[in-house]
């Protein structure tokens, strides 16, 4: 055999091979982010991804690895939604793990193929009383941090799910197609794979990931800036009719989680603080008040991507700057007897632990639970801010993300603490039980 021979048959054998993986001038179909695991309930898990063209994805899902009794669901990508799919896997059992894997126009995608199913699990039953753990953070800079090792201490924890606080993305501009660029980026990130794949995410946002650094209601294209974070989470919702927004409600093994938005109605911060003054805006507001007085659940977590405390002082980017607003809040959990509140937040660059003591005004201890940053140098240069009271010393030794780990079997309890990213805790673990968070108990002289 002559080496033009030679040269055929290899030509044939390439041509056989692409054949396998191309439909002629479309390229390989194929996914070019994903796939993630959006909003897990006890019988539904939506999960997320994004092709790169037209194409036709589907999912194939089974309780078994072996797919004995497997379903598949298929979808049709369009260049409108950004060839985002969002699979919705319902008539699932709940706390129990599924298997799933992909396919795209038919074939399992080229880049997939040597790949073992992925996994994940549905949430609890409604009503059962169990252990599980929620992970999250926020200031997530890929622009300092591509390596971003964090998520493979992340992924060590193994949080039944994981909760991005805002500044997901350094964005910083009006532009969405930047917005786009950048969790496109942030999202192919290596190490953050396999948490993407196995564990729940569910997300807010705050100024970075909303447009420029401190942006407000003032964002000429904030309603674009929300099409895009909606292309690339699957939360269970986006605001309520006529009120757009990130902010949603979310229940998990007994616990109700508040996500609220803070930029889409936010005055300007270096308005003087005054009764009207909002960061949430009227109608995210009485949602927000509604939604806590029919909650029944012993622990309800509000989820804010500024922090809670007074620590930045009037004119900062937090709810320093609307102090009004906040104590109303306050006042109006204490009035209506609303128990259980903790708060949690991000943004501020470094971890803390604050409470800010209403029991002092005859309702209990506010808790502002706080990982800051996830993948970016902790600021070194603030650790001396003033809150209301500092639970513990400020954390900059190394970037982190907070955990929290709930226990209902018997009396409603949780612990706190930040995990750097070597995986050792930052403090002596914070524990506060239910029944310390109801009207007329201090417990932050004990903490």
């Amino acid at each position: 055999m002559n080496a033009r021979h030679i040269f055929v048959l290899i030509m044939l054998i390439s041509i056989r091979v692409d054949d396998l993986y191309s439909d002629g001038p479309i390229g390989y179909p194929r996914f070019m982010q994903g796939p993630m695991v959006g909003v897990v309930t006890p019988d539904e898990i939506i999960i997320w991804g994004r092709l790169n063209g037209a194409f036709s994805g589907q999912i194939e899902y089974d309780a078994s690895k072996n797919f004995i009794h497997s379903s598949t669901l298929a979808l049709s990508a369009t260049k409108e939604e950004d060839y985002v799919l969002k699979w919705k896997l319902k008539g699932l059992q709940p706390d129990t793990r599924y298997y799933y894997r992909f396919k795209v126009e038919g074939k399992t995608p080229r880049y997939q193929r040597d790949l073992p199913p992925f996994y994940t699990k549905t949430a609890p039953p409604a009503g059962k009383k169990g252990r599980f753990s929620i992970a999250f953070g926020s200031g997530i800079r890929y622009q300092l941090d591509r390596k971003q090792e964090i998520w493979s201490t992340v992924l060590r924890f193994q949080p039944d799910l994981f909760f991005w606080l805002g500044d997901n993305i350094y964005g910083d501009t009006q532009d969405p197609e930047m917005l786009a660029e950048e969790w496109r980026r942030q999202r192919d990130v290596a190490t953050l794979q396999p948490v993407l794949h196995s564990i729940p995410q569910l997300a807010l946002w705050d100024d970075h990931d909303f447009g420029l650094n401190d942006y407000d209601r003032r964002h000429p294209r904030k309603a674009d800036a929300l099409k895009v974070f909606k292309h690339y989470w699957a939360n269970p919702a986006y605001g309520l009719p006529g009120t757009p927004g990130v902010f949603f409600k979310y229940t998990y093994g007994g616990v109700d989680f508040f996500f609220i938005d803070c930029r889409y109605y936010r005055d300007p911060n270096i308005e003087p603080d005054h009764s009207r003054k909002t960061l949430l805006g009227e109608g995210q507001r009485e949602w927000l008040q509604n939604a806590l007085v029919h909650s029944k659940a012993p622990f309800k977590v509000i989820l804010s991507g500024t922090g809670w405390s007074k620590v930045k002082g009037p004119g900062g980017d937090s709810w320093a700057s609307y102090l009004y607003e906040r104590d109303a809040l306050f006042d109006f959990i204490r009035d209506n007897e609303i128990t259980g509140v903790i708060l949690l937040s991000g943004d501020t660059h470094v971890g803390e632990l604050n409470a800010i003591p209403w029991s002092e005004k005859g309702g209990y201890d506010f808790y502002d639970l706080v990982s800051s940053p996830m993948a970016q140098t902790p600021d070194q240069t603030r650790p001396d801010r003033k809150p209301e009271i500092r639970i513990r010393r400020v954390f900059t030794r190394e970037d982190n993300f907070g955990l929290v780990e709930f226990d209902l079997t018997d009396e409603p309890v949780l612990r706190f603490n930040l995990i750097g990213t070597s995986g050792r805790e930052a403090w002596k673990p914070f524990v506060i039980r239910a029944d310390e968070l109801v009207n007329g108990v201090t417990s932050w002289k004990n903490k």
